[in-house]
């Protein structure tokens, strides 16, 4: 499956307003909240074409003491289920990757049941193991952080890397990002899709205009109007 938009959501359910960072956790509406707000997300069009090219189901949260039996890999099994069910009633959907967890991607069936890969952190599997795990057709990913991982990651046989964080970013902890130039040089470093990610809004989506690509979360989960804010990021991109 080609990665063809600008755009990879990151689905966290709990980034988006009146939902409970809790994995496990939610409540029936608040399900559903988060549902439907990734559901108007995926109505953007730029001149009649989709613009999310994929939706990262990412569970990052520790579960409460008294989640019981609702391990994080329970909580991402769960949602990405709730995800491929909402995804089959698409045309042309996005692929559905799972981050992190190849244990979960092949629980839900894998390639053959609607989950198009994994997208993997640098403590994660070799690239070279989940594809083994998982098959040949397996879209997989691979975070990076400096030039040296990007080129890495090519060589490890990754089908696309994530890059960053190119700006502070509260939901992944830094102060500090790498900048929009420094991503645009991995861009041109790499023949691979190449996704900035990391603290990724309207006011500094410009910068990033010259790489083509980001994996954004916040900026869209907790939007007023997902669908509008989508749309206007990926405005920006694609005239890059």
């Amino acid at each position: 499956m080609d990665l063809k938009g600008p755009l990879m959501l990151l689905f966290t359910p709990g980034l988006v307003p009146g939902v409970t960072q809790a994995p496990g956790e939610e409540s029936a509406l608040e399900v559903q909240r988060a549902l439907d707000v990734l559901g108007v997300a995926l109505r953007a069009r730029v001149d009649d074409a989709q613009v999310i090219c994929a939706v990262q189901v990412r569970i990052k949260s520790a579960p409460t003491i008294s989640s019981n039996l609702r391990t994080p890999a329970r909580a991402t099994w769960l949602w990405a289920e709730r995800v491929r069910e909402l995804l089959r009633g698409i045309a042309n959907a996005p692929a559905l990757l799972i981050n992190d967890r190849v244990d979960v991607a092949l629980a839900l069936g894998g390639t053959d049941d609607g989950i198009a890969g994994v997208h993997l952190g640098q403590g994660d599997l070799p690239v070279e193991l989940a594809r083994r795990m998982l098959g040949t057709e397996a879209l997989i990913g691979r975070s990076t952080h400096d030039f040296k991982q990007v080129v890495w990651a090519d060589e490890e046989g990754a089908d696309y890397v994530g890059f960053g964080p190119v700006f502070a970013t509260a939901t992944k902890g830094y102060t500090q990002g790498l900048g929009g130039e420094r991503a645009w040089i991995a861009k041109e470093a790499t023949a691979l899709p190449l996704f900035a990610i990391g603290g990724i809004a309207p006011n500094n989506i410009s910068e990033l205009a010259e790489v083509g690509r980001a994996a954004v979360s916040s900026a869209i989960l907790s939007a007023d109007d997902p669908e509008r804010i989508t749309e206007e990021l990926a405005r920006v991109l694609l005239q890059g």
